[in-house]
């Protein structure tokens, strides 16, 4: 047995479909396209999302509002949230890092500091962003706000 010998498995290889080569062939005439119709013609190419005459989904979909590409996402969290996570780690100061270790914010997120809950205990906070209510919060107990 050598190279020579090789063969496909029995039915493994079909012959391809040779259009347009007369009427004997079978796929004469019109080459398998059918009557008229884009289709039909030669250099028709379908635009992305035609959907044959039905009206596209990007023109039914409603679309409003605006999205600005340079917003600033931040990852809020409340004093109630600081305050829990001073008392369970005896913490005085408070900064991205150990919120990021609580797994309270991704590394990668911005950290604001928003007023909702209560703050009984004096820290050192530092953080990309202080709400007005959470700064007063803060440093109404003596505590410091640092922004990143």
């Amino acid at each position: 047995m050598d190279l020579s010998n090789l063969k496909p498995a029995a039915g493994s290889v079909k012959k391809d479909k040779r259009i347009g080569r007369g009427q004997g062939s079978g796929r004469g005439g019109t080459s398998t396209r059918g009557h008229k119709g884009a289709q039909s013609r030669s250099g028709y190419s379908r635009t992305r999302g035609f959907e044959g005459g039905q009206m596209p989904l990007q023109r039914v979909v409603p679309k409003f509002g605006f999205r600005n590409i340079n917003r600033v996402e931040y990852k809020a969290i409340n004093l109630d949230a600081l305050q829990k996570l001073a008392e369970s780690k005896n913490l005085t100061t408070i900064d991205v890092q150990t919120i990021v270790d609580a797994g309270l914010a991704a590394k990668n997120d911005r950290v604001k500091i928003l007023g909702n809950g209560e703050l009984k205990l004096k820290l050192e906070v530092k953080a990309h962003a202080f709400s007005n209510t959470a700064k007063a919060a803060i440093e109404k107990l003596e505590g410091t706000t640092e922004t990143l």
